[in-house]
């Protein structure tokens, strides 16, 4: 046989049993257009996860890490039920990912670290070698554009200081249906210009369990306070028009609560207004409260229109605080507050 038909032949047989091993070992969302022999696209705009190993991938870490990089349409992350122990970022390259679970109560994304814990890595990017409330977080989306549906995001560790569960940076965030479970700290809307929508969730903690510096919608959602504390601690700056708008929700408590403030700045500035909600019986007749500053009431804009409940009562709010009038709420549309941004619920 001629050399050079040796050559070739010993050529292929190389290739047939590298493409066996890669097809053999290969995990990935690559392998269903391999084994069909379809040319495999650059980059999936469609993946599932599963632990079972009925999907591309078996973590949610996996998936995101094999979305584009800088990504300009929308690539769904289609997440089967399970308990997901996972510290799970989705870094500022990785624009337009889509979370979609099945359903909140059994698709369940969560983790346990807190403030103050030791990082078991050593230390982290910063030379700390605790964990700190920035770093406790089960979720960081530093992304745009993210959107998460029917999951489940979690802290586990108890009470035992900052704990958060979801921890937003990016712009332009869609949250819809999820549960957002913690203690202190669970839900952090971090820098001031990140515009988060959050729609038909349910949010419970004990002190500040909705705190940070995003210009936040939450519509429709449901807030449990599972002690007698804080609910709200905005950082809106001076510069931004909206800070927290709470349009229709529902604000309940453990049984055991009796005492709850809508919230309290955690800088000067804060701005938080509840519309047309519902304020359970453990919202005390104030409401607000300065963070043992009294400079504050001079700056802050707390504000309420025609909320209902026994924790609704105005007659004892805090003189500092504000009854919007029909004219004034009219500034509060979604269109406005996020500046033109349409979150597309």
């Amino acid at each position: 046989m001629p050399a050079r038909t040796i050559l070739t032949i010993s050529f292929m047989m190389l290739l047939h049993i590298c493409f066996a091993q890669q097809t053999s070992t290969d995990t990935s969302w690559k392998l269903k257009y391999r084994q069909q022999g379809i040319p495999v696209p650059p980059y999936p705009q469609s993946l599932t996860v599963a632990q079972d190993g009925s999907g591309d991938y078996k973590t949610i870490q996996e998936a995101v890490n094999a979305v584009r990089d800088l990504s300009q349409v929308q690539v769904v992350i289609h997440i089967k039920p399970g308990i997901y122990r996972e510290k799970l970022i989705i870094p500022s390259w990785k624009k337009n990912i889509f979370l979609k679970g099945e359903n909140s109560e059994t698709t369940i994304i969560t983790n346990s670290d807190f403030s103050g814990k030791e990082n078991p890595g050593g230390t982290d990017q910063f030379g700390r070698s605790k964990y700190s409330t920035y770093t406790s977080y089960t979720v960081l989306v530093q992304g745009s554009d993210f959107r998460a549906e029917n999951l489940t995001i979690e802290n586990k560790s108890g009470r035992v200081g900052q704990a958060v569960a979801l921890h937003v940076e990016g712009d332009r965030a869609v949250i819809i249906r999820c549960r957002l479970l913690g203690n202190q700290d669970t839900l952090y809307t971090a820098t001031s210009e990140s515009r988060q929508f959050y729609r038909d969730c349910y949010i419970e903690g004990t002190t500040d369990f909705i705190f940070g510096e995003a210009t936040c919608v939450f519509k429709n959602c449901l807030i449990k306070s599972l002690s007698n504390s804080y609910i709200t601690a905005a950082a809106t700056s001076a510069a931004q028009s909206f800070g927290y708008v709470f349009m229709e929700c529902t604000l309940v408590a453990d049984s055991t609560v009796a005492k709850c403030f809508l919230g309290r700045p955690w800088r000067p500035d804060a701005k938080t207004v509840f519309l047309n909600s519902e304020l359970g019986v453990h919202i005390v007749p104030e409401a607000w409260n300065n963070w043992n500053n009294p400079d504050n009431e001079n700056t802050v804009l707390y504000a309420e229109y025609q909320n209902s409940g026994p924790g609704a009562q105005t007659g004892s709010r805090v003189k500092w605080s504000k009854q919007l009038s029909k004219k004034e709420v009219r500034v509060y549309s979604i269109d406005r507050i996020f500046n033109g941004w349409d979150p597309d619920y």
